[in-house]
């Protein structure tokens, strides 16, 4: 493992000392390097999982921590957590969402890195060595995301990774063009940030329930450099109380999630230009977002027919500029309808006609669903001390 900048904190006993959102003792954090941060609610089925995965990492117990911010469970969670006292920390708190979780742990953190962890989520082995080992050998670098496997309920899995590794920072317009379709692997359960980073990003606005860690990645990549690896990392795990995922299972859930990326998407147009990013990059950025929010408004609330044609060529155009010119046809022909038809009416029928196993067999022999575009990585000249991580390629 590459040598890291080690930090002395000072307690006031060298012993034992009070989390200040928390009632647990502290242990003795004097030579932390790496502080691994859970947010977790009422994830009782998982949470062991999750914890254990930390604890078997092949990365020095003395230099890591382990807190695990509890966001108001009902369940069992909290009395699981308290079970792997003294080599877990508890921070227990009402419920408030994952911002708020992570305003509450963020703080909490000694460490010189922070690493993120959803509590239904869990780490493949090595991840801790390989986050210290990139951090360590490119002292400039803010961010890591990764690969992952999407994890499902029926024991399937689905691996998900970039081509290469990558260092950019959102500071032009050709890196935000590939951030913007690279967000996946910055999600929480992928996410590690230097901690002066991370703190410098709080508070992460409150509305945002979930999607926080979206807030935090992207002011993350345009503040400082990131690296993204082409190692799965993490599994992701696919199940029905996943509050992202699961939002769509009722209206009452997809009008949270609206409402949510709505905050999001307003959050990063009010902080993204504070960065100093270009406002070109700030553009192309928050173009997805955006149109993401104003797809589920049209959705559940309705608009005019030409915003849902605006949306959705906006869309398209952001996740499949290099698709077929037949593929680009048959997108414009389906959405001569959205120029008339009222926005709900819309969405209605085109939910309701890809559920027809007729038509998905049709799609799939005639023009088949593109993949997302492919980006061409910007080429950026790294610093000496990080050459041997960001030239590499995918094994």
């Amino acid at each position: 493992m590459a040598q890291l900048c080690r930090s002395v904190f000072v307690l006031p006993d060298p012993q034992i000392g009070l989390s200040p959102c928390g009632q647990e003792p502290l242990r003795d954090l004097v030579d932390v390097q790496l502080s691994v941060l859970i947010d977790t609610h009422n994830h009782e089925r998982f949470i062991e999982t999750a914890i254990n995965s930390v604890l078997e990492q092949d990365f020095p117990a003395p230099e890591r921590e382990i807190i695990v911010v509890d966001d108001g469970s009902t369940d069992g969670t909290a009395e699981i957590v308290r079970r792997y006292a003294p080599q877990v920390r508890l921070v227990a708190k009402k419920n408030g969402g994952q911002a708020s979780a992570f305003n509450a742990g963020i703080p909490e953190c000694r460490g010189e890195m922070i690493v993120f962890l959803d509590g239904d989520d869990w780490w493949t082995p090595g991840k801790l060595r390989k986050v210290a080992q990139v951090f360590g050998e490119d002292p400039a670098l803010g961010m890591i995301g990764h690969g992952f496997i999407e994890s499902f309920d029926d024991g399937t899995r689905k691996t998900i990774l970039p081509s290469e590794t990558v260092r950019l920072q959102v500071n032009d317009v050709s890196a935000a063009t590939f951030f913007r379709l690279s967000r996946c692997y910055f999600g929480t359960s992928r996410l590690a940030l230097r901690a002066n980073l991370a703190r410098k990003i709080l508070p992460v606005p409150a509305a945002l329930v979930f999607e926080a860690d979206e807030y935090l990645f992207t002011m993350a990549a345009a503040l400082e450099p990131f690296v993204l690896l082409p190692d799965a990392l993490t599994h992701y795990r696919v199940h029905a109380r996943n509050l992202f995922l699961g939002a769509g299972a009722s209206e009452a859930g997809e009008r949270r999630k609206a409402r949510v990326v709505a905050e999001l998407a307003h959050a990063l147009r009010v902080s993204l230009p504070g960065t100093g990013a270009p406002q070109a990059a700030v553009e192309q950025i928050l173009e997805i977002v955006e149109a993401e929010a104003a797809q589920m408004r049209l959705k559940l609330d309705g608009g005019r027919p030409w915003e849902t044609f605006q949306t959705e060529r906006a869309i398209y155009r952001v996740q499949h500029h290099d698709a077929s010119a037949k593929s680009k046809v048959f997108r414009t022909l389906s959405m001569v309808p959205a120029l008339v038809l009222p926005p709900r009416w819309f969405y209605g029928g085109r939910q309701w006609l890809g559920a027809q196993k007729w038509y998905k067999r049709a799609r799939a022999r005639a023009v088949p669903v593109p993949g997302f575009a492919k980006v061409d990585i910007p080429k950026t000249e790294p610093p000496a001390a990080a050459s041997s991580v960001t030239r590499q390629a995918k094994g």
